[in-house]
Formats: C-alpha cells, sequence, structure tokens
C-alpha cells in the first residue's frame, strides 16, 4: 500500500472506532482486527503503520472528534496533509472550511474528576504507551529462568519487557510459567495476602487474571472461589488455570441475584477481592479509545454498580476477615468515594493500613499511577470486618 492509501484506511478505521464508542460496540482492537480482515491485500508492515496513525490520532484527542478525516487533519502533521488529494486511494483534497478535531489529552469534567494530587504534569502519561508486565508464576517458577526482562521493584515475581515484546510465543507462557499482568494489578494481588489454606473469594474474577495471582499465593491450598456475571470471560479461566497448574472453582452470577449462589459463602471468607467495574480511566495507555466512550452519566451507572459489588461482598467474609476493593481507575468518586460511602452503609468495618509504601495514600486506600508508580492507574484499600 502506499502511504496515502495507509492514510485513508486509517481515517476509515477512525470512523468505525468512533461508530462503536458512540453504539457501545467493539473495542478499538477489534475494530482494527475486523477492519484487517477486510482488507487482505494489507501487508504486516501496511497494518503496523495504520495501526500507528490510528492509536496515534486516539491518544491526541479526549473527546470524540466530528470525524477520523477530522482528526487526521487535528494532528496538523506536514507528511500527513501532503498526502491529501493526491491519488485515487488517497483521502480527498484538504478543503478550506475543512473541519479540525482540536487535540485535548482529557475531557474538562474527567479531569476534574481525578484525585487531586495528579497534576497536569502526570496527565500525559497517562496516554503513553505501556510496557509489558508479567508475574512469574511461583509454582512454575524454573520454566520461567529463560526470560530476562527488567525486574520490577517490590514485586520479586516480577518481570517488564518493551511494549511489543511477543511473550505468546515464549515456551515460558506456553508453560504456564507466566501470565500478563500489570505491576499495578500484581500490587492488588500481594495486598489480598492469601495464606495456605484460607478460603478466598474473587467476586469480580473476569478472565482471572488476579484469580491465578492469588493461587499460586495459596500453593494449591485452600479453597478458591472465582465468581462473575460476565459467562464469557469467566469461561476462559478454567483453560488457564490448568495451565497454571492450579485449581479454581467458578461461579456463574446473575446480576441482582447474586445471593442464589454465593449465600453458602455468607461469614466463611477469609479475603474477598472485589476488582470491581470501572470506568478505566487507569489503563489508558492500553485502551485510550474508552475516553470516547465514557460520559457522566454512564459514570453515574458504574458508581451504582460498584456500590452494589461491596454490599454483595460484605456479608461474605467471615469476622476477622478482610475485604479487598479495587478499581483500576484515578476517578477519586470510584475509589475513595466508594470506601467512605461503604464505610458509612456498613458498621464493624475498618481501613487496614497497608503492609508498605503503596502509591499515594487518599486516607482510606492507595493510588497508583503512570507518571508516578510505572503502573496502570489503580485505587486499592483493604478493609477488615471486625464482627
Amino acid at each position: 500500500m502506499t502511504p496515502a492509501a495507509r492514510l485513508q484506511t486509517a481515517i476509515e478505521l477512525l470512523d468505525a472506532i468512533l461508530a462503536a464508542a458512540r453504539d457501545n460496540g467493539p473495542a478499538a482492537d477489534n475494530v482494527i482486527a475486523q477492519g484487517f480482515k477486510a482488507r487482505r491485500y494489507a501487508g504486516s508492515k501496511d497494518k503496523r503503520a495504520i495501526r500507528d496513525i490510528v492509536y496515534r490520532a486516539i491518544r491526541a484527542f479526549g473527546t470524540p472528534p466530528q470525524s477520523g478525516r477530522a482528526a487526521i487533519l487535528g494532528l496538523a502533521d506536514p507528511e500527513f496533509n501532503a498526502l491529501f488529494g493526491t491519488g485515487p486511494y488517497a483521502p480527498t483534497a484538504i478543503a478550506d472550511d475543512e473541519p479540525k478535531a482540536a487535540p485535548l489529552l482529557v475531557a474538562d469534567w474527567m479531569r476534574d474528576a481525578f484525585y487531586d494530587f495528579i497534576s497536569d504534569e502526570e496527565v500525559p502519561a497517562l496516554l503513553e504507551r505501556a510496557p509489558l508486565d508479567l508475574r512469574i508464576n511461583t509454582l512454575k517458577p524454573e520454566a520461567a529462568a529463560e526470560l530476562e526482562g527488567a525486574p520490577i521493584a517490590g514485586l520479586p515475581n516480577a518481570l517488564r519487557f518493551p511494549e511489543g515484546f511477543d511473550v505468546a510465543n515464549t515456551p515460558a507462557y506456553l508453560a504456564g510459567a507466566v501470565e500478563v499482568q500489570d505491576a499495578g494489578s500484581q500490587w492488588i494481588s500481594a495486598l489480598c495476602a492469601p495464606q495456605p489454606g484460607m478460603t478466598v473469594v474473587d467476586l469480580c474474577a473476569g478472565a482471572g487474571g488476579k484469580t491465578l495471582a492469588l493461587a499460586a499465593d495459596m500453593a494449591g491450598r485452600g479453597r478458591l472461589i472465582a465468581a462473575d456475571t460476565d459467562r464469557g470471560r469467566l469461561s476462559r479461566l478454567p483453560e488457564r488455570a490448568a495451565r497454571a497448574g492450579v485449581e479454581v472453582e467458578t461461579r456463574l452470577l446473575n446480576p441482582n441475584r447474586e445471593a442464589d449462589v454465593l449465600d453458602d459463602l455468607y461469614g466463611a471468607a477469609d479475603i474477598v477481592l472485589v476488582d470491581a467495574p470501572c470506568s478505566g480511566s487507569g489503563t489508558w495507555r492500553r485502551n485510550p479509545e474508552l475516553r470516547w466512550r465514557l460520559t457522566p452519566a454512564r459514570l453515574e451507572r458504574t458508581l451504582a454498580l460498584q456500590a452494589h459489588v461491596l454490599d454483595v461482598a460484605a456479608p461474605l467474609v467471615k469476622p476477622g476477615g478482610a475485604l479487598v476493593y479495587a478499581v483500576c481507575s484515578l476517578f477519586a468518586a470510584e475509589g475513595e468515594g466508594q470506601v467512605a460511602a461503604f464505610l458509612a452503609r456498613h458498621s464493624g468495618w475498618t481501613v487496614a493500613p497497608v503492609p508498605q509504601p503503596l502509591g499515594r495514600s487518599t486516607g482510606h486506600g492507595n493510588v497508583l499511577t503512570p507518571a508516578h508508580d510505572a503502573t496502570d492507574g489503580f485505587f486499592v484499600a483493604r478493609l477488615t470486618r471486625s464482627g
């Protein structure tokens, strides 16, 4: 493909991503993958170049641009602009009065929702490309010895590689010796501090990344239950668990009827992890198009869901047990705000101190950010039940 044809394809894919964001459709990666399936003439270099253009544009605009074409024009890149109107496969020539998107990393209302200590200088790091972090499976450490990543301070079983490292084809990954997991997620699992023989519930397990970390810490002894309302994501966990050499019990939940399948666990769990559904504002390094999907109304619905999940989790914890609440969000209402509201609704709970320095304290929890901690953005709090 010519450079002009690559640019036109990027414009078309951006239009498809904008439509998906507006209609709550597939994520950008899936839209791009489908777009390339329909363009089988695109070679690997073409795809790489097109993808780079698309994500450059997504990262540049915190609010949805008028169109893919407006996004490209808004980048004001002389090399791109020179390609317009240069041939049959090129974007049409630029009109004098053509609209151009205005670059803005984060919408004003989102910026106002951040924790106060997140400075304007930190915001660009939220959109930088993330490295690849791996968690070594402590049940199979010898199989991971071949990997030569950089160590991550405070996480003895973590390795960091440059973005783009192809871990999926390494013998270590195929043997279940490592899992892809951001350092922030690894900190959350570490804060749970499960011990062999405990009963542990991962209430919003998804595909089970944190569940597998908990299983390794439990060394295969005890009871570990992974629950979620998403059948598709939860169904991937058994295969991952088998590769990792651990056993995990899974339970599919019905929204607003969670007690139907959890009532036998009331007052039985030593630890309940709630990695709650959230805005995803802490994962913009990996999913920058999430900014195009989020609205104040969607955030309000998410806040209501988080409060509900916390209320579902609370009765599962036995006296002396712990509830660990985490969100991959940097919006104060989703983290500090939720814990404060939970403590107001439920008596007999206290905030447990973090055993070692972790990010920055909010009073009820701790926040990790890309600029300050070289992780995705997370809030995490550990609460203990006294009675």
